[in-house]
């Protein structure tokens, strides 16, 4: 039966929302979320909600750990280079590292894709990332939602959030109750700025009148654009390993994001406890200091909004060996609260 429109003849197409596209979008995809299927679940889209069995992927007593987070402002880099398929590994990656320094195994993820107006290839490009970084984290892509809303983004402006669950068996979360002075602060490195710190960033490239396309004076044969958009490193599969590896002697990890080591270390540190941070104890990509050159960023505000080439850190004991790659000592806990630089 043909449905009407009305006498002024309006659709939800006429008001911006192209259904179609966004049924082409499902299409597109579905190939990419059952690429990410693993035990629990099956990764097919199109129902109302993803379901995920916990038996089947072989917990028996199992506390769920939840995270969402989105990519922040970097997302402006990927819009005016139009270079899209990177963007969704960092969601991805800002999810599932906070998961695991809490020892949990990252299970399922979901995504939410919101735009004024809905590019097919361009979001296609978004799902590609968001199913790398679920197959580099071993989770499964069970579902998501497509938002096309017209007035509420200008032009090509996108915005993406992701949401993650993981599970750890009863009694196995981090942090633990042993963490003591004298324990020992590994850091895993970074693949550069990750997913925080671009409003500076993007303050700096306009303050010295820098185009996305410029050289980047550090990296031969790299645009400024593509170094910045590195994606953030995923540490699942190399923290499981440790863990199950080190088992009590692993006490506790620090996702560094947004406030740096100054912020993340401390929140999960008990009261009474600081740390000691050696600065000069690790390699710096060579980015930091392009930035903190070019911004005139002094010392402290590099370490409190950059990683600054630490992407994660764990506190350890005195006697267990980190043996992964570009692991090193950066410092040890102490008496005392605070984080102090030497």
């Amino acid at each position: 039966m043909t449905q009407k429109s009305g006498k002024n003849g309006l659709s939800y197409a006429t008001a911006g929302v192209d259904i179609d596209a966004g049924n082409a979008l499902v299409e597109r995809i579905k190939p990419l979320a059952k690429s990410t299927s693993r035990s629990g679940a099956d990764s097919d889209l199109g129902g109302f909600g993803g379901l995920f069995d916990l038996k089947a992927a072989g917990f028996t007593d199992p506390i769920l750990v939840a995270a969402n987070d989105g990519v922040g402002t970097k997302l402006k880099i990927a819009i005016e280079t139009g270079k899209f398929d990177t963007v969704g590994i960092d969601l991805v990656a800002m999810c599932v590292n906070d998961l695991i320094v809490q020892g949990a195994e990252p299970l399922f993820f979901l995504d939410y894709y919101a735009t004024g107006k809905l590019d097919v290839d361009a979001a296609a490009d978004v799902v590609a990332g968001i199913a790398e970084g679920c197959r580099q984290a071993g989770c499964a892509l069970i579902g998501g939602e497509t938002a096309e809303m017209p007035g509420m983004y200008a032009g090509d402006d996108f915005d993406l959030a992701g949401f993650s669950v993981g599970a750890a068996e009863r009694g196995a979360l981090l942090p633990r109750a042993n963490i003591a002075a004298g324990d020992v602060l590994i850091g895993l490195p970074s693949t550069g700025v990750h997913s925080n710190g671009f409003s500076l960033v993007r303050k700096i490239m306009e303050a010295n009148d820098l185009g996305w396309n410029t050289p980047a004076p550090f990296a031969a044969g790299q645009s400024l654009g593509e170094v910045l958009l590195t994606p953030t490193k995923i540490y699942v599969r190399e923290i499981l390993a440790l863990i199950k590896e080190g088992g009590d002697a692993i006490k506790a990890l620090a996702h560094i994001t947004g406030g740096g080591l100054p912020e993340n270390l401390p929140r999960v540190l008990p009261d009474g406890l600081g740390a000691e941070i050696h600065v000069n104890s690790w390699h710096r990509p060579l980015v930091f200091d392009w930035l903190q050159k070019s911004g005139g960023v002094d010392d402290f505000e590099m370490l409190r909004t950059f990683n600054c080439g630490i992407g994660m850190v764990l506190v350890v004991d005195p006697d267990f060996d980190v043996e992964t790659p570009g692991a090193v000592k950066i410092g040890t806990i102490t008496d005392g609260d605070g984080v102090f630089f030497k």
